[in-house]
């Protein structure tokens, strides 16, 4: 992957492989990861590639420097006010958001700092979060006179709609412990054991069935839109075609056995 430089000539985004876990870092501290167009299209084409690779189980999604991410390039934003750019701004935000729930792999966003605006949307886009305990939350984009219409999206599918509209029309912040109560993350930590937690989180679902973890992330998102009848369609149907393969069988004769599965990925 092509990898854009930022402004001390370090890649824009930085991608580590090890143990079937692909890490991709926002690698912009001095703008606190904020997401550019550039930063934006290196996102989406790491996915993209991450989607079709059978050797990566899981991503995790971090920030460098001290901030998650503090949403839209603000400075950016400005120097282009046409509507043709912010149009094509925000729908390339949402293409990435969205490939973030398509793609096989489960996301975990690991949240060390602030994550604000579009960058509190990353993290509710992400299929799982774990945070540190001086991490905070906000959508704050009203206090710059933008209500945050698309964190709202991610956010409001997170937490209550009360408490997702309150952060949408305050900008306040909330902190990790919140966040959590709200159902914006999983896990709260000290910080110095983030690393830990995020790891054995990741081994959690590296140890399980590929082609299991795949077939349910698709059908957990696509059940999320339906009524409750046409969700139980789908997901008999699902489960059906899980219960065929490979690994199934593997799965319910090693249970039987009493010996840990090997799995085929078929």
């Amino acid at each position: 992957m092509s990898a854009m430089m930022n402004s001390s000539d370090e890649p824009m985004l930085l991608r580590r492989d090890e143990s079937g876990v692909a890490r991709l870092t926002l690698n912009r501290p001095a703008q606190f990861n904020t997401l550019s167009v550039e930063m934006l299209e290196e996102l989406i084409a790491a996915v993209d590639a991450i989607a079709t690779d059978a050797s990566v189980r899981v991503v995790v999604l971090s920030g460098s420097g001290k901030a998650f991410c503090a949403g839209h390039d603000l400075k950016e934003m400005r120097t282009h006010r046409e509507l043709a750019f912010q149009q094509a701004l925000f729908r390339l935000c949402g293409k990435f958001m969205m490939k973030l729930t398509e793609i096989p792999q489960p996301v975990i966003a690991r949240v060390h700092g602030i994550a604000t605006a579009a960058g509190c949307q990353l993290v509710s886009m992400c299929d799982l979060a774990v945070a540190a305990d001086v991490a905070r939350f906000a959508v704050s984009g009203i206090n710059v006179g933008l209500f945050c219409a698309t964190p709202g999206v991610g956010l409001s599918r997170n937490m209550g709609r009360k408490q997702a509209f309150e952060m949408l029309v305050t900008g306040d912040f909330i902190d990790a412990a919140e966040a959590q109560r709200r159902g914006l993350v999983n896990r709260v930590v000290p910080l110095d054991q983030l690393d830990d937690e995020v790891a054995r989180l990741a081994a959690a679902i590296v140890a399980k069935s590929p082609v299991a973890i795949r077939m349910g992330k698709q059908m957990f998102y696509r059940q999320l839109e339906m009524g409750l009848d046409a969700a139980y369609q789908m997901a008999a149907e699902t489960m059906a075609c899980n219960a065929v393969c490979d690994d199934a069988a593997e799965g319910m004769d090693a249970f039987v056995a009493k010996r840990a599965p090997v799995w085929k990925g078929c």
